[in-house]
């Protein structure tokens, strides 16, 4: 993909933490990116098309790296962990899959779909690292739950605070 073309993604991809799908237009993307709204729909036709493209990319990227902290680390409930946390700290402090999957009922057919592969994708490696398909799924939704909460009360400490015992939790749980 050309430079722009990453750029118009790295842009949507911001304004898609803060607002969803409806949080930005092709002409807010263009003055970020400092281009004419013609060339954003040049590299990508529709807003549907560019959500899509930002989730699927950020599906790949999540999955690098969560592939690269296992091997530093082979406990897969602390690297989704920490990998979570690190978006909290992050300068966007959202997934952006997770501020469409709460709209996902509303969200056209491509965007769902990608949104859904997100999802699907970070069960799968968490089975695929010895979690059953229901604790695979439990402590995902915790993870999630835990990032929207820790933003909704602008209190990171809020995500430490409701992960602080999944550790320990697998002696007692199907993890």
């Amino acid at each position: 993909m050309s430079d722009i073309g990453v750029a118009i993604m790295d842009a949507a991809e911001r304004r898609m933490r803060i607002g969803g799908l409806a949080g930005f237009s092709f002409r807010e993307i263009a003055a970020d990116v400092g281009i004419k709204s013609s060339s954003v729909h040049y590299h990508f036709p529709t807003k549907e098309n560019l959500a899509a493209a930002v989730i699927r990319r950020y599906t790949d990227h999540v999955a690098e790296v969560i592939d690269q902290q296992f091997e530093l680390d082979p406990d897969p409930i602390r690297v989704w962990i920490e990998v979570f946390r690190g978006t909290l700290f992050s300068e966007d402090r959202m997934c952006p899959a997770t501020v469409l999957g709460a709209a996902a009922l509303d969200l056209p057919a491509e965007v769902a779909a990608e949104v859904k592969c997100y999802f699907t994708m970070a069960i799968n490696k968490l089975v695929k690292e010895g979690l059953s398909d229901n604790a695979a799924t439990q402590f995902l939704t915790t993870l999630v739950g835990a990032l929207v909460v820790s933003n909704a009360l602008g209190d990171p400490a809020a995500y430490d605070r409701a992960t602080e015992g999944l550790l320990g939790e697998r002696n007692t749980h199907t993890y």
